[in-house]
Protein backbone atom coordinates (compact mmCIF):
# COMPACT_ATOMS: atom_id res chain seq x y z
CA UNK A 1 0.00 0.00 0.00
CA UNK A 2 1.24 3.17 -0.90
CA UNK A 3 1.74 6.62 1.37
CA UNK A 4 0.64 9.22 -1.50
CA UNK A 5 -2.54 10.69 -1.27
CA UNK A 6 -5.62 9.11 -3.51
CA UNK A 7 -5.51 10.76 -6.97
CA UNK A 8 -8.16 12.85 -7.60
CA UNK A 9 -9.09 14.08 -11.07
CA UNK A 10 -8.82 17.76 -11.74
CA UNK A 11 -11.58 19.66 -11.47
CA UNK A 12 -12.19 20.94 -14.39
CA UNK A 13 -11.97 18.15 -16.48
CA UNK A 14 -15.10 17.49 -18.67
CA UNK A 15 -16.33 14.33 -21.21
CA UNK A 16 -14.89 15.80 -24.59
CA UNK A 17 -17.11 13.50 -26.84
CA UNK A 18 -18.66 10.44 -27.12
CA UNK A 19 -17.94 8.31 -30.38
CA UNK A 20 -20.81 5.91 -31.21
CA UNK A 21 -20.81 3.00 -33.53
CA UNK A 22 -23.85 2.84 -35.55
CA UNK A 23 -25.37 0.55 -38.47
CA UNK A 24 -26.00 3.61 -40.82
CA UNK A 25 -24.47 7.00 -40.84
CA UNK A 26 -26.68 8.81 -42.72
CA UNK A 27 -29.67 7.59 -40.71
CA UNK A 28 -27.42 8.84 -37.59
CA UNK A 29 -26.82 11.97 -39.39
CA UNK A 30 -30.31 12.46 -40.28
CA UNK A 31 -30.98 12.40 -36.06
CA UNK A 32 -28.21 14.19 -34.83
CA UNK A 33 -28.25 17.05 -37.25
CA UNK A 34 -31.55 17.30 -38.75
CA UNK A 35 -33.53 16.30 -35.41
CA UNK A 36 -31.32 17.46 -32.67
CA UNK A 37 -29.67 20.56 -34.28
CA UNK A 38 -25.96 19.23 -34.41
CA UNK A 39 -23.23 20.47 -37.01
CA UNK A 40 -21.33 18.49 -39.28
CA UNK A 41 -17.67 19.38 -39.04
CA UNK A 42 -16.47 16.57 -41.00
CA UNK A 43 -16.94 13.57 -43.20
CA UNK A 44 -13.97 10.56 -43.27
CA UNK A 45 -14.85 9.15 -46.46
CA UNK A 46 -18.79 7.53 -46.05
CA UNK A 47 -17.70 5.54 -42.83
CA UNK A 48 -17.12 8.04 -40.41
CA UNK A 49 -18.39 11.69 -39.85
CA UNK A 50 -18.02 13.96 -36.78
CA UNK A 51 -20.63 16.82 -35.21
CA UNK A 52 -20.89 19.62 -32.96
CA UNK A 53 -22.49 22.31 -31.39
CA UNK A 54 -21.08 25.61 -32.00
CA UNK A 55 -18.57 25.16 -33.91
CA UNK A 56 -16.05 22.89 -31.44
CA UNK A 57 -14.41 20.39 -33.67
CA UNK A 58 -16.40 17.79 -32.36
CA UNK A 59 -18.83 16.32 -29.34
CA UNK A 60 -20.05 13.25 -31.15
CA UNK A 61 -18.48 10.77 -33.84
CA UNK A 62 -20.21 8.81 -35.56
CA UNK A 63 -18.86 5.72 -37.06
CA UNK A 64 -19.63 2.00 -39.40
CA UNK A 65 -15.88 0.62 -39.20
CA UNK A 66 -17.50 -1.92 -37.17
CA UNK A 67 -21.17 -2.00 -37.02
CA UNK A 68 -22.34 -1.22 -41.06
CA UNK A 69 -26.21 -2.98 -40.98
CA UNK A 70 -25.49 -4.38 -37.72
CA UNK A 71 -28.61 -4.68 -35.54
CA UNK A 72 -28.69 -2.26 -32.08
CA UNK A 73 -26.63 -3.90 -28.82
CA UNK A 74 -29.20 -6.27 -26.75
CA UNK A 75 -30.65 -3.82 -24.21
CA UNK A 76 -29.59 -6.56 -21.31
CA UNK A 77 -26.21 -6.02 -22.06
CA UNK A 78 -22.76 -4.42 -20.90
CA UNK A 79 -22.13 -0.90 -22.62
CA UNK A 80 -23.41 2.88 -23.18
CA UNK A 81 -26.50 3.67 -21.00
CA UNK A 82 -26.43 7.03 -22.42
CA UNK A 83 -25.06 9.82 -23.86
CA UNK A 84 -25.86 13.08 -21.81
CA UNK A 85 -26.77 16.27 -23.47
CA UNK A 86 -26.11 19.48 -21.85
CA UNK A 87 -28.37 22.31 -23.08
CA UNK A 88 -27.44 25.65 -21.41
CA UNK A 89 -30.88 26.88 -20.40
CA UNK A 90 -33.84 25.62 -19.57
CA UNK A 91 -35.51 27.32 -22.25
CA UNK A 92 -33.37 25.09 -25.03
CA UNK A 93 -34.47 22.02 -23.38
CA UNK A 94 -38.04 23.21 -24.11
CA UNK A 95 -37.57 24.25 -27.63
CA UNK A 96 -35.65 20.39 -28.42
CA UNK A 97 -38.75 19.23 -26.70
CA UNK A 98 -40.74 21.18 -28.94
CA UNK A 99 -38.86 20.23 -32.05
CA UNK A 100 -38.98 16.00 -30.77
CA UNK A 101 -42.63 16.67 -30.58
CA UNK A 102 -43.56 18.34 -33.97
CA UNK A 103 -41.43 15.33 -35.81
CA UNK A 104 -43.09 13.14 -33.65
CA UNK A 105 -39.83 11.60 -32.47
CA UNK A 106 -40.62 9.36 -29.40
CA UNK A 107 -39.32 9.59 -26.10
CA UNK A 108 -38.52 7.33 -23.82
CA UNK A 109 -38.84 9.44 -20.49
CA UNK A 110 -38.79 12.66 -18.62
CA UNK A 111 -37.87 13.22 -14.99
CA UNK A 112 -37.05 16.33 -12.64
CA UNK A 113 -34.06 15.04 -10.82
CA UNK A 114 -33.96 18.19 -8.17
CA UNK A 115 -30.49 19.19 -9.82
CA UNK A 116 -31.58 19.04 -12.96
CA UNK A 117 -34.44 18.34 -15.96
CA UNK A 118 -34.04 16.05 -18.16
CA UNK A 119 -35.60 14.11 -21.76
CA UNK A 120 -34.79 10.87 -22.66
CA UNK A 121 -34.91 9.18 -25.74
CA UNK A 122 -33.33 6.54 -28.05
CA UNK A 123 -31.35 7.40 -31.28
CA UNK A 124 -32.16 5.00 -34.57
CA UNK A 125 -29.86 2.55 -33.27
CA UNK A 126 -30.91 2.61 -29.89
CA UNK A 127 -28.20 3.95 -28.28
CA UNK A 128 -29.58 5.82 -24.94
CA UNK A 129 -29.65 9.62 -25.29
CA UNK A 130 -30.00 12.26 -22.38
CA UNK A 131 -31.08 15.68 -23.01
CA UNK A 132 -30.90 18.07 -19.83
CA UNK A 133 -30.09 21.23 -18.17
CA UNK A 134 -28.77 21.55 -14.94
CA UNK A 135 -30.67 24.06 -12.59
CA UNK A 136 -28.24 26.62 -10.57
CA UNK A 137 -25.78 24.94 -8.07
CA UNK A 138 -27.72 27.36 -5.80
CA UNK A 139 -31.16 25.46 -5.84
CA UNK A 140 -30.03 21.97 -5.70
CA UNK A 141 -31.72 19.83 -3.42
CA UNK A 142 -29.88 18.93 -0.02
CA UNK A 143 -30.03 16.68 2.85
CA UNK A 144 -29.98 17.69 6.35
CA UNK A 145 -25.73 16.49 6.13
CA UNK A 146 -25.20 19.03 3.37
CA UNK A 147 -25.53 16.10 0.09
CA UNK A 148 -27.04 16.43 -2.58
CA UNK A 149 -30.54 15.17 -2.34
CA UNK A 150 -30.89 13.73 -6.29
CA UNK A 151 -34.31 11.91 -7.06
CA UNK A 152 -36.18 11.08 -9.98
CA UNK A 153 -39.90 12.52 -10.13
CA UNK A 154 -41.81 13.05 -13.57
CA UNK A 155 -41.07 15.90 -15.43
CA UNK A 156 -44.23 18.30 -16.56
CA UNK A 157 -43.72 18.47 -20.04
CA UNK A 158 -46.77 21.23 -20.26
CA UNK A 159 -44.61 23.75 -18.13
CA UNK A 160 -41.62 22.94 -19.30
CA UNK A 161 -43.24 24.24 -22.84
CA UNK A 162 -44.38 27.25 -21.17
CA UNK A 163 -41.06 28.82 -21.32
CA UNK A 164 -41.44 29.11 -24.82
CA UNK A 165 -44.62 31.08 -24.71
Amino acid sequence: MSNQPAYIIPKDTRIGHVHLKVADLQRSLDFYCGILGFELTTNYGEEAAFISAGGYHHHIGLNVWYSKNAPPAPRNGVGLFHTAILYPTRKDLAAILQRLLEANYPLTGASDHGVSEALYLNDPDKNGVELYWDRPKEQWPQKPDGSLEMYTKPLDLANLLQELV
